[in-house]
């Protein structure tokens, strides 16, 4: 794990992106066209961790497919798809909820993600992110997307606060 900031305090808000975060940014397709990926339970608890904890969450994917959706209402985190814009959609979203942008991490791995990046006041990204990814974050988790790194980041928050 590579930190180049400290964790926001107070923390508000957690924004992750999915594929490539939440799996290891393949998908498998189907003859019949349906598509798959493979998630990691170990981030399923983690999440629930936080929640736990009252941290508020929520899934941002310019990818549309009920992959997603479902594995969002599995965690129980709300999901906005199909976004384009994700700079755009968050700055606004923060606006709307007053919620300041130095109190929200988001977690992303791929250059669409770096406008919503640095709208956030924390970046984080997983181990094998791209390279301008990886250049951004102020927190890199040793896991790679798809392979625990959700639950690292929610087990460095967790332990950050208890030293707090």
């Amino acid at each position: 794990m590579s930190q180049k900031r400290t964790l926001p305090d107070p923390l508000t808000l957690i924004v992750f992106d999915f594929d490539g975060v939440f799996t290891d940014n393949k998908v498998y397709t189907a003859q019949d066209g349906s598509e798959s990926v493979m998630c990691d339970r170990r981030d399923g608890l983690g999440v629930r961790m936080l929640k736990d904890e009252g941290i508020e969450m929520f899934i941002l994917s310019m990818e549309t497919n009920p992959v997603v959706e479902a594995r969002a209402r599995k965690l129980g985190l709300a999901v906005q798809q199909g976004c384009d814009d994700k700079a755009g959609f968050l700055a606004g979203y923060l606006q709307e909820h007053g919620i300041e942008p130095a109190t929200v991490i988001y977690m992303g791995n791929d250059l669409n993600d770096l406008g919503a990046m640095k709208v956030s006041g924390y970046a984080v990204a997983p181990a094998d992110a791209h390279p301008t990814v990886l250049e951004v974050a102020d927190l890199v988790v040793a896991a790679t997307g798809g392979n625990g790194a959700v639950r690292e980041l929610c087990e460095f928050i967790l332990k950050s606060r208890k030293t707090q």
